[in-house]
């Protein structure tokens, strides 16, 4: 976890070696668009699918149809964010701070598991 000022490109490399299983494709919005993500990501044989910054010289191609799923994951967080402690983030630590997105994440899948 980073603090809310963090650049995106900063929490990249503790980011990408999270997955147990190496992703087809990295969906990210701007943030991640550095040339060094890029040549990282074509190492490991992953498809970015990450929008050119616009100050780009060379503009970059990105699967569009691909990258409209990343709404769901913002569809999650904002979902999240109802909560007002997940939203200004009142916990000075992280595993604090863990925990009430836990407890947001069960409420908010309990809405489609129970249905009465």
């Amino acid at each position: 976890m980073t603090g809310g000022e963090a650049a995106d490109r900063k929490a990249y490399d503790a980011l990408i070696v999270l997955p147990e299983r190496t992703p087809d494709a990295l969906l990210a919005d701007k943030g991640y668009d550095a040339d060094a993500i890029r040549a990282d990501l074509a190492k490991q044989n992953i498809k970015p699918v990450i929008p050119g910054r616009l100050n780009r010289r060379v503009k970059i191609e990105h699967d569009r149809t691909l990258y409209k799923q990343r709404n769901r994951i913002e569809h999650m967080f904002d979902h999240l964010k109802i909560n007002r402690a997940i939203a200004t983030r009142y916990d000075q630590l992280a595993s604090s701070f863990l925990g009430m997105v836990h407890i947001a994440t069960a409420r908010y899948w309990l809405k489609f598991v129970h249905t009465d």
